[in-house]
């Protein structure tokens, strides 16, 4: 195989077959390729697209340029996946509802990304636990609680990590093609019985219009059934904070509110149950859509969904009794201070994208991969889309370390959220479910 005849034929749009798509993936992760290489590679699939055989070719390729997991459990190994959004912790309600309903979820997640926020940076709020698991102790909590939220490790897909690397600065991040084989070969390498996706559209993700948010769902859709994994996926709104919370420790105690039962009818758990539904019977534990997302809600009802939480967090090296008392252990900032509305009205937008910026200047996010992360910054208490309002009244709280850092937030917030006299046609939570 040679390097040059692949990246041409790609170039050219003759494809390639999936034995050079293998190769070099291979060739990716052993240094054969070089960047230069890898860039070109990845130019000619944005200029030239690939067709869904070829998709699924190379998602497979960069699958098993490392190792992949196997299972022999008494009940479905599956996952679920979103594509990036403000206050978005589903899967800190999520994995442990479908692990009280009889599924088993070894969740490989990542850091934030952009505006939006990281699973394992949210956990990583509460002291002592560990993300960075090993093989071995990735299934000792599996075992222990049915579910994990971990990194992958460096023998986990080794092309996608390089390959993203080159991405990033070879302006070849957004192309649909590389974006399905980033995702699914992460996922397919935990070695999953079935995935649903959550594909946000709106102000705080990264797909703002609803025509490119369904092209991205049906990518990944037929890319994972064509990969041999059951996939199903829904198109959820994000035009305003899934929760009322932004940062780290913020939304890791809003999580423990929803699975504490004390929100059930907050949007987080709306969205927790219509996913985990979905997962449920595409699995086989539930006859159908609603009768799975009765099951999640009742496991979170009942308190098995939070039981299995803090066995989570136990066996990862948290407190062992962080459920009792969460807010002993999360940490609280420095300063808080209130976010006030100018006027008296409904609010009609919130930018989501400005508000994940502004905790980025709380220093609640990363600018550069060398940042240290503030766990316990963010944005509490933020109204939400209809809401009325009267001028001086708090639109939400900045949680700060230092007042310089609430300033510049302030700055960043300060056309975030719009008030206007009538009030806005509120969009749905779901638009539209893709399988």
């Amino acid at each position: 195989m040679d390097a040059r005849a692949i990246i041409a034929g790609l170039r050219d749009g003759k494809g390639a077959s999936r034995e050079s798509l293998e190769w070099f993936a291979d060739a990716l992760s052993d240094g054969r390729v070089s960047d230069a290489q890898a860039g070109a590679f990845a130019m000619a699939i944005v200029l030239r697209e690939l067709d869904a055989d070829t998709r699924a070719a190379l998602t497979l390729a960069m699958r098993d340029s490392g190792e992949t997991l196997a299972w022999d459990l008494c009940g479905p190994v599956i996952d679920k996946h979103s594509t990036g959004g403000v206050g978005d912790c589903v899967s800190l309600v999520l994995a442990p509802a479908l692990a009280a309903c009889g599924a088993y979820l070894p969740m490989i997640s990542g850091r934030g990304l952009g505006h939006t926020g990281g699973t394992l940076d949210k956990l990583e709020a509460i002291p002592g636990l560990r993300t960075d698991l090993s093989e071995t102790q990735l299934r000792h909590v599996v075992g222990q609680a049915g579910c994990v939220i971990a990194s992958a490790s460096d023998r986990i897909a080794p092309a996608d990590r390089r390959l993203y690397a080159i991405r990033d600065v070879t302006a070849t991040v957004q192309s649909l093609d590389l974006i399905t084989a980033s995702i699914l070969s992460k996922k397919l390498a935990a070695g999953l019985e079935g995935l649903i996706l959550d594909v946000k559209v709106g102000s705080g993700a990264f797909m703002k219009d609803l025509s490119e948010a369904r092209g991205l769902a049906r990518a990944l859709v037929d890319t994972g059934n064509a990969a041999g994994c059951p996939t199903s996926a829904v198109i959820s709104d994000m035009n305003q904070p899934l929760a009322p919370a932004l940062g780290n420790g913020l939304e890791v105690a809003e999580a423990v509110r929803v699975l504490s039962g004390e929100m059930p009818e907050s949007a987080l758990a709306l969205i927790t149950a219509a996913l985990g539904g979905l997962a449920l019977f595409q699995a086989g534990l539930a006859h159908d859509i609603e009768t799975g997302a009765d099951a999640v809600t009742a496991a979170i009802r009942d308190g098995h969904a939070a039981e299995r939480f803090g066995r989570m967090v136990a066996a990862m090296g948290g407190p062992v009794h962080f459920m009792d008392n969460q807010a002993r252990f999360l940490p609280e900032a420095n300063v808080i201070r209130e976010f006030v509305a100018i006027r008296s009205g409904y609010i009609s937008a919130i930018d989501g994208e400005a508000m994940g910026y502004a905790v980025i200047a709380l220093r609640g996010g990363r600018r550069v991969e060398t940042d240290v992360i503030d766990p316990s910054v963010g944005l509490s208490s933020i109204v939400s889309l209809g809401q009325h309002v009267t001028a001086g009244q708090p639109l939400l709280y900045i949680h700060a370390g230092r007042s310089e850092h609430a300033d510049q937030a302030a700055d960043i917030l300060a056309t975030a959220i719009r008030i206007s006299d009538d009030p806005p046609d509120l969009p749905p939570l779901i638009h539209e479910r893709i399988s």
